[in-house]
């Protein structure tokens, strides 16, 4: 090869490196930063039922609070499957809402792969039945459809049931 050749080769070479860097550094730039919880649910289209409630709840603040937490986010078609008659007693209950939502977070970060068969103290006070064999976690009756979401605050995993809580006594 040619001094002319070997140079313009090098050239070519060192433009492309260059290109790409700046591609790679721009991209990153317009990249979004991690958020909490509350705004990463938000930007999720298939928990946009699930951020609508919270919104309505009034516990948006609160999820945007240091946590960390651990949420099991019903998707929408999760929301689709509860009775209309339930929704509708929901929008007419705001502390009824809250009750059910907050029942789908736990206090601390547990990523899928930490969570063991055990029961956990959501957030509304009631219990939770984890359960996992091999990688298929469920919360009480709802299996995790995606897992481990990573937010500022914590995680949410995806499910696809709507837990109630119990009664309480």
């Amino acid at each position: 090869m040619s001094n002319l050749a070997s140079t313009m080769s090098r050239r070519s070479l060192v433009a492309c490196a260059a290109f790409a860097l700046t591609a790679l550094v721009s991209g990153c730039a317009t990249m979004s930063a991690p958020v909490s919880v509350v705004d990463t649910i938000a930007k999720t289209p298939s928990l946009s039922t699930l951020s609508g409630l919270i919104t309505s709840a009034g516990l948006n603040d609160a999820l945007k609070a240091a946590g960390p937490f651990t949420v099991f986010a019903p998707s929408n078609e999760a929301f689709k499957a509860v009775p209309a008659k339930l929704m509708e007693d929901l929008s007419q209950h705001p502390e009824k809402l809250k009750e059910l939502l907050t029942y789908h977070v736990v206090a601390g970060k547990s990523m899928a792969a930490d969570i063991k068969n055990s029961k956990v103290t959501s957030l509304n006070g009631a219990h939770l039945e984890l359960s996992k064999a091999g990688e298929f976690v469920t919360v009480e009756s709802a299996a995790v459809t995606t897992a481990d979401i990573a937010a500022t605050n914590g995680v949410i995993h995806i499910v696809d049931t709507v837990l109630v809580p119990p009664a309480k006594k």
